[in-house]
């Protein structure tokens, strides 16, 4: 039987544990509580170039030794950038946590960001941001996310052109200098450890690390633009995206929303995917997700069609999710909810995504959630709960961008 343990360490760390005695491997992730919204303004994508830059090298080795010290013990990690938090993972044997944890910390604390690696960042940046331009759905993405979520929240991790190629190292140094303390950085770890071990690991690699005061755990204003963009591109589809507000993981309401997009979206008995393409055949692929900063949320839905369909498809849309209000039949409800529980619990049985779960309760809720607790919210779910959910979240304001060769007509869907 698992063991849920939190525990604010003397360090500054915030450290939930989920001790699964059995399991062969232990995954952990630091957190670090500054990403993009922490960019300057004329700096955007400075975050992704001190993610990518944080471990080649340090006081003690350079990048190449660093990786071959996690090669050594056979531990896997990775690293992640999102629009408030930087997240560095790991998976290794149990024996192997000690040296594995004690590398994470030598290059949070003593990274010394090489001119080369910073410089080869910063031009990889700039030739995804190129090739970006040629991906027509991350590029709707991009537009979509910065109309739902405002100028901070809604920043892309590679920036802009003329922003990334500005970034230097003194900037990476000082961003790395100003964010990265032991008050800022929350730690999840799940596997066969016992967490007062953890704990005392953590606190002996994180002493004395920055200051030790709690910081980045406010929340930063959501800016919703309600309007249509419209992107030319002389393309064979058009694509479409759509967003409206939703809500944040801590409302009572979340759990209503994800059903929601289960029933929307929820793999090939959704009712978009059998609605919008299999019955009308309007679309070459068709989705419904949402995205949750803290303390918010967005729902979007997202379509690829031909030109000549974009206006039908973008009413239909809207159109599909309107009509649960009228229709929405308790087998769909039940396969929403079901699909839920399998993943969950599927994904529960991997000791990574039990430790990417604890990391995620850290962040959005501020202490570990049991999945049991968070799958009784969702099998608690009716359909008069979704149809309390869209009356009290109408599409009557919608943030809409097209990409391709045609805009919507202005009558088209609301």
């Amino acid at each position: 039987m698992e063991e849920l343990v939190q525990k604010q360490l003397d360090c500054g760390i915030e450290l939930g544990v989920v001790h699964v005695p059995g399991r062969h491997a232990v995954a952990m992730e630091l957190r670090v509580l500054c990403g993009m919204a922490d960019e300057p303004g004329e700096l955007l994508g400075l975050a992704r170039i001190a993610e990518e830059t944080i471990s080649k090298g340090t006081a003690q080795r350079d990048g190449r030794a660093l990786s071959d010290a996690f090669d050594e013990i056979g531990a896997a990690h990775s690293s992640w950038v999102g629009r408030e938090a930087m997240g560095f993972t790991c998976l290794c044997l149990p024996e192997f946590f000690e040296r594995a944890l004690n590398l994470h910390a030598e290059f949070l604390r003593t990274a010394t960001f090489p001119q080369d690696a910073v410089q080869v960042a910063v031009d990889l940046a700039r030739q995804e941001l190129h090739l970006l331009e040629d991906d027509a759905q991350s590029l709707v993405e991009k537009f979509l996310a910065r109309q739902a979520f405002g100028t901070l929240l809604g920043r892309h991790p590679l920036g802009e052109p003329e922003t990334v190629s500005r970034v230097r190292r003194d900037d990476v140094v000082e961003f790395w200098r100003r964010f990265f303390q032991a008050g800022r950085m929350q730690a999840a770890v799940a596997g066969p450890i016992e967490p007062a071990r953890v704990a005392d690991l953590l606190d002996a690699a994180f002493a004395g690390f920055g200051s030790s005061l709690r910081a980045g755990r406010t929340s930063f204003p959501l800016d919703f633009s309600p309007r249509r963009t419209h992107i030319f591109k002389e393309l064979e589809q058009e694509q479409i995206g759509i967003c409206f507000p939703g809500v944040g993981v801590r409302s009572p309401q979340y759990p209503t929303e994800r059903v929601l997009m289960g029933v929307l979206s929820g793999g090939m008995s959704g009712r978009l995917f059998t609605e919008v393409r299999e019955k009308q055949g309007l679309v070459y692929w068709v989705g419904a997700w949402h995205e949750n900063p803290r303390d918010a949320g967005m729902v979007f839905l997202g379509a690829s069609t031909t030109p000549q369909r974009a206006d039908r498809t973008y009413a239909t849309l809207l159109r599909e999710v309107d009509r649960l209000s009228d229709d929405l039949m308790q087998d769909e409800l039940n396969r929403a909810v079901t699909g839920i529980v399998a993943r969950t619990e599927t994904r529960g049985d991997i000791t990574r995504a039990r430790c990417g779960e604890m990391a995620d309760d850290l962040f959005h809720y501020g202490r570990p959630v049991p999945p049991a607790e968070k799958l009784s919210w969702v099998r608690a779910v009716t359909i008069e709960h979704v149809k309390r959910y869209l009356l009290e979240h109408p599409r009557t304001q919608l943030s809409v961008v097209t990409l391709g060769p045609r805009a919507l007509e202005e009558t088209s869907g609301r």
